[in-house]
This record gives C-alpha cells, structure tokens and sequence, in this order.
C-alpha cells in the first residue's frame, strides 16, 4: 500500500483545500469520529457492540440466544440509580429481528430483560455442582454478631484439630510417592517396555502356529481345564492305523498289485470310521463319554 492509500485508509489524509482555520478533518467533511455509530447521536443513542450476559429466549421465535452471542445494539441512558447511570440496550435477534430491550441494573449488579425476550432459569443442586453455599441473608446478619461468630470460630478451629492428622499423613504419603520424579517415570517406562516385548514375542509365536490372532499367556485355570480333558482310549491305535494305511497305498494307478494286498487294504480301511479319522486328523477330539456310540445294527463303532 502506498503511503497516499495508507493515510487515508487511517483518516490521517488531509487535501490540499484544507487549511487549519477549518479545524480538524472530522469538522471539515462534517462527520462525527465514530462514523456510522454515532448517526443517532443527536438522539443520545450510540451504537456498539453488546455482549449477551446470559442464555434468553426470544419473544417472536422461542428459540434460544445463548450467552456471550454479540449484537449491534443501541445504547441509551433512561436513568440513573443514585450517582450510577443506567443503560438501555435496543437490539434484534438475528432468527427473526425481533426487538429485545436489556437494562442494567446497578442496585443488585446484574442485567434486567425489560422486553422482547425471557431470562432462561438455569437451576442445578450446589452439590452436584460442586460449589460452595453462599450464606443467606439471615446468616450474612448472624456473622454480625461477634459471638455467633466466635462461637463458629471456635467449631471451625476444633474441626481443624480433628482433620490435622488425616491431613498430615495424606501430605506424607503424597511427598513419598512423588519425591523421586526420575525413579518413577523410569519404572514405568521399564514397564511399559517390558510389555511391549512379550506382545511382540507373542504376536511372533502366534504367526508361527499359523494364527491369526494373539494368544494370551497360560493361566492356571487353562492348565486345570487342560487336566480335565480325557481322550479316548484308541486315539493313537486309530491315528496309527489311518497313517499306515496312506503310507502304504499308492499315489499311482498300479496294475501290478494283487488281488490279495488290495482286498486287505481295502478291509482295513473298513475297520477305521471316515469321519472320525478327518476330525482326528484335522486336531479335533472327543471325550471318553462320546467315544462309543451305539450303531444301528447294535455293536458299537470305535473311533
């Protein structure tokens, strides 16, 4: 920006049909310093900037203002409480330019809704809150009177008494567990450290068994489960047979083979259950209980 353009964005460019007798630039273009804030100033209104101080809800539309929303009001004095002026403040909602009136209110320090809108009331318990119970005027009345008040002094002195110890000890507890600052983040680094490597070294353990999945640590209660498992009783006969039987048949289509050894292989493998041996084979397994089960000639089928 040049320096012409600059001295005349900040109102400081005076033109050559400008003479000091004239006074200053604002009384020599006929404006006010405040521009279009003070149009109505000859009214006593000026206008500013207001700062809703509370949650309101507007008379035309119901819908809620919330607080610290700001607004180009006008600003007037209607009034005074002693030496203290009082302000009025002459806005419109933006939801449906409806007029709100707001006044201060210097007796009780606060800010009064006069029309266009209604103070939201905003209620909540002091202890859910969290905050501290002011007294009421009665009490405020009571702490003028300096024996009520010393005999408050004297329960609240007798309370400290009674807290001191407690106090005292969670004073020490909490100077012990905080005096070593380095000795404190380095065990809970080494910590973290430490359970980060037997993830890792668990997370490579399960890529080794083909899992997808992580496997948590053994614990006692697998270890008594694992205990109580019974196998059944011709689990290795029946694995053994089933792995002599594919051991000794032929990938290839062989013509040589007698009559004899195909007819034996083909009875041996009569003698096994099909679908138990792929279960066996597939890891799975059954209980002692289920390990004989009543066909429906009535003999029994071994697994």
């Amino acid at each position: 920006m040049s320096s012409l353009a600059a001295a005349r964005a900040d109102n400081f460019y005076y033109p050559p049909e400008w003479e000091p007798k004239k006074g200053g630039l604002n009384k020599f273009h006929g404006q006010h310093a405040l521009r279009e804030r003070a149009r109505k100033i000859d009214q006593g209104i000026l206008i500013i900037r207001f700062e809703m101080p509370y949650n309101i809800w507007c008379g035309g539309c119901n819908s809620m203002i919330a607080k610290g929303v700001r607004f180009n009001a006008e600003k007037k004095q209607v009034g005074n409480y002693y030496s203290t002026k009082i302000w009025s403040f002459t806005m419109k909602s933006a939801c449906c330019q409806y007029e709100i009136v707001i006044q201060t209110d210097p007796k009780n320090c606060e800010y009064l809704v006069i029309s266009g809108a209604q103070k939201k009331v905003e209620e909540f318990d002091t202890e859910d809150a969290e905050t501290m119970v002011l007294p009421v005027d009665e009490e405020r009345s009571k702490l003028a009177d300096p024996f009520y008040r010393l005999e408050h002094q004297e329960e609240d002195l007798k309370k400290k008494k009674e807290a001191e110890p407690l106090l005292v000890r969670l004073q020490r507890v909490s100077d012990a567990r905080h005096l070593d600052d380095y000795s404190i983040n380095k065990s809970l680094r080494a910590k973290l450290r430490g359970q980060k490597k037997r993830v890792a070294e668990e997370e490579v353990a399960a890529r080794k068994m083909g899992l997808g999945i992580r496997l948590l640590p053994a614990s006692e209660e697998d270890m008594a489960a694992a205990k109580r498992v019974k196998f059944s009783s011709n689990f290795n006969k029946n694995r053994d047979e089933r792995r002599a039987l594919i051991k000794s048949m032929s990938i290839f289509s062989d013509s040589s083979c007698s009559n004899s050894k195909r007819s034996e292989l083909v009875a041996k493998g009569r003698r096994i259950n099909a679908a138990a041996t792929s279960k066996l084979l597939a890891g799975g397994y059954k209980p002692s209980s289920w390990s004989n089960v009543s066909g429906s000639s009535g003999h029994r089928k071994k697994f």
